[in-house]
């Protein structure tokens, strides 16, 4: 892994009253940025994450009015597990929400993790090859500062030339095996947006906001990211 880029000081935290009202405010981000895209480039290019947040937010989108033919669907990392195993976040995205609605299921990118880590990681990056920038990436944030599967004192694929995809053959959590885009491929996007909410995320945000290495520090698009966090979690006063 490699220091952060000046720019990763580029962060808005979003103060919300509780996690419901994240959800809210999630899910109306992710359509404004879906409307945007659609009348700009004709197509809206989202990277999902996987965790009990996201899924309350995708169950509610299930509802959305928008032209589900222009959503093109990516997912930031990914367990090696087999494809019905419901600790996928693939799995949990199309039960919560994708089998519900009118995507095209060939604009439904899956990780194939089941593959292994390193055959999974090599096919992703060849699926994103022609792949430019994301329109809205979601993410967020683990107990230790981690992100999608990147984990402390692990690659986070933060060099110029870093792969788009990663294999992870030694976790810190089960299973070993993961595969996750890389800092610089989840930084290749127009928003980023990560999504915070739990007594327990309390450390990784202090750390996060007093400048410590942690992966979540490392993904830095050019327009910042934001982070809609429980306003608990924030100092007092914090906007």
């Amino acid at each position: 892994m490699s220091p952060p880029a000046p720019n990763a000081a580029a962060v808005r935290w979003h103060g919300v009253a509780n996690a419901a009202a994240l959800r809210d405010a999630a899910c109306q981000r992710i359509l404004v940025a879906a409307a945007d895209a659609i009348q700009q480039r004709g197509r809206f290019a989202i990277v999902l994450a996987g965790g009990n947040t996201p899924q309350g937010v995708y169950r509610m989108l299930r509802g959305a009015d928008t032209d589900w033919s222009c959503w093109q669907v990516y997912f930031g990392d990914e367990r090696c597990l087999p494809t019905i195993d419901p600790e996928r976040n693939s799995r949990m995205a199309a039960e919560a929400w994708l089998y519900h609605v009118a995507i095209p299921k060939s604009q439904m990118h899956a990780l194939p993790a089941e593959r292994g880590a390193r055959a999974a990681a090599q096919a992703y990056a060849n699926t994103l090859r022609h792949v430019g920038d994301f329109d809205l990436v979601l993410l967020g944030l683990g107990e230790d500062g981690h992100t999608a599967s990147l984990f402390p004192d692990h690659d986070w694929g933060t060099d110029a030339d870093a792969a788009d995809a990663l294999a992870v053959l030694d976790a810190p959590k089960p299973p070993a095996q993961r595969v996750s885009l890389s800092a610089r491929r989840l930084s290749r996007a127009r928003a980023v947006l990560f999504l915070v909410e739990g007594e327990s995320k309390r450390d990784a945000v202090m750390q996060w906001r007093a400048g410590a290495d942690i992966p979540a520090r490392a993904i830095h698009p050019e327009g910042g990211v934001d982070v809609l966090v429980e306003a608990m979690l924030l100092p007092a006063g914090t906007a």
